[in-house]
């Protein structure tokens, strides 16, 4: 009973202080750019990774792309620089993903090191500020929509699979996910999209969130397995102690910063057909 209390409440406070953050820009940036470091450092624990480097390539980056456009309210060559990091952090991740078809570890040697904390990590915080602020002013409806849709394919995805659950989905690396909690998690993720086409006012059609359903749901799984591999080959349950009952933080976060890039580039997309 004490631990299910000490779950809840570290869940609902960090929804909390996530739910405040959307109200003000500047709280925003702050508290993504705390969650962000703290991640970080889990990470950089998971890979054995000692270097204070990663930190000060978070820090400017996010300076760039938070600072810049918030603040100095500017995107001016901004443009340019985003596709070329979405192109890197999306190559990065496509390796990633390779990765988990083989039993072989994921090689850390410390390029492998510099190249995952940078494109993999710190630019997926990256990519959930320019969700935040699409089109070029805070509008974080769109970005509290795909958290909503994380939670929905993850509360879904664990139900469907205990109660349902038979084939395998990634046995070697996560033995509890199974295709068909993959699928219940899909299929619920796609219902609420509705909803919050109905009840929340973006440019987007139900169509669009329909299609970022799908998007978080594959990408998100994706990125909840890579991180799940990483922790296996740490030897570690979680990623972290610094929300009880629940792990680390980047337990929370590894399936929205995966698929943040996948998520920007749909948006990207819509831009220029519309």
């Amino acid at each position: 009973m004490k631990e299910t209390l000490v779950r809840s409440f570290s869940g609902l406070l960090y929804v909390a202080l996530l739910l405040l953050s959307l109200t003000n820009e500047h709280a925003f940036l702050i508290l993504f750019f705390v969650f962000g470091i703290i991640c970080l450092a889990e990470f950089k624990k998971l890979i054995q990774y000692k270097s204070f480097i990663p930190f000060i390539v978070f820090t400017i980056l996010y300076a760039i792309f938070g600072y810049w456009q918030f603040v100095v309210d500017s995107t001016d060559g901004l443009n340019e620089i985003t596709q070329i990091l979405q192109v890197i952090t999306i190559f990065v991740q496509l390796f990633l993903i390779k990765d988990l078809f083989t039993e072989k570890n994921i090689p850390l040697f410390i390029s492998k090191k510099i190249i995952t904390t940078t494109f993999y990590l710190s630019s997926g915080f990256i990519f959930l500020v320019l969700i935040a602020s699409h089109n070029h002013t805070f509008n974080p409806i769109i970005l509290f929509g795909s958290f909503i849709l994380v939670w929905t394919n993850d509360t879904f995805a664990y139900l469907v699979g205990k109660n349902f659950g038979k084939q395998k989905l990634f046995p070697s690396i996560s033995p509890k996910k199974t295709v068909e909690g993959f699928l219940g998690g899909l299929f619920f993720a796609s219902v609420a999209s509705y909803f919050i086409a109905t009840f929340t006012e973006t440019n987007l059609s139900f169509s669009n969130w329909l299609i970022l359903s799908i998007i978080i749901s594959v990408f998100g799984t994706l990125g909840d397995l890579i991180e799940s591999k990483f922790k296996r080959q740490a030897n570690v349950k979680d990623s972290g102690i610094i929300m009880p009952g629940h792990g680390g933080l980047l337990d929370r976060f590894d399936s929205i910063i995966f698929a943040a890039p996948f998520i920007y580039l749909f948006l990207r997309i819509l831009n220029y057909v519309s």
